[in-house]
């Protein structure tokens, strides 16, 4: 049983698929939280105010890819482990250009009913990664929302004279500098 505390971003477009993912993580994983979407929007902002250590994805949902849920996670923040859950990664060539654009790996949905099992070697390591860097983390996790919500809240500032728009590109600037330090 996995004992560090897991904040899981589930990406998956079918209810009952995304509760049977759930309970089997409940077989290996002793403390998570569980936040379930099923598009890109939702994700993105998922990346931003709930900030999770492990994305679980299917690769064929609604109105997206699986590709484009892991190139948005890389986007906002590349060290974030992303794990397939699918059917669709039937064939070898495809499973391996998953890998190679940064997954941490994939389980087949044809393998449900021992998802635990092939689940669980995964998130021992991001559990394990998690653990050596646990000091830092929260700090981090806090340091990232802190600077989501001030992007937003700069995005929502009125820019109508060119004395705000040089304030609002030198907060951005200062934002990625420090960003740029922690990374």
């Amino acid at each position: 049983m996995i004992t560090t505390k897991l904040r899981i971003l589930l990406v998956e477009g079918v209810v009952e698929e995304a509760e049977l993912i759930r309970l089997h993580l409940k077989k290996i994983v002793e403390n998570f939280e569980l936040k379930v979407v099923d598009n890109l929007a939702d994700t993105s902002q998922a990346l931003q105010d709930y900030i999770p250590d492990v994305v679980l994805s299917d690769y064929v949902l609604p109105t997206c890819t699986g590709l484009e849920i892991l190139q948005i996670i890389k986007e906002i923040d590349e060290s974030i482990p992303f794990i397939f859950i699918t059917g669709s990664i039937e064939d070898e060539e495809l499973a391996e250009n998953t890998i190679l654009a940064g997954t941490s790996g994939y389980v087949l949905k044809k393998h449900m009913d021992v998802l635990s099992e092939k689940l669980k070697p995964l998130l021992k390591r991001v559990a394990f990664d998690m653990f050596e860097k646990a000091d830092l983390r929260d700090k981090i996790r806090k340091n990232k929302i802190t600077v989501n919500q001030i992007y937003s809240y700069i995005d929502h500032m009125n820019s109508d004279n060119e004395e705000q728009k040089k304030n609002i590109y030198k907060i951005r600037k200062n934002i990625k500098q420090v960003k740029d330090k922690e990374d």
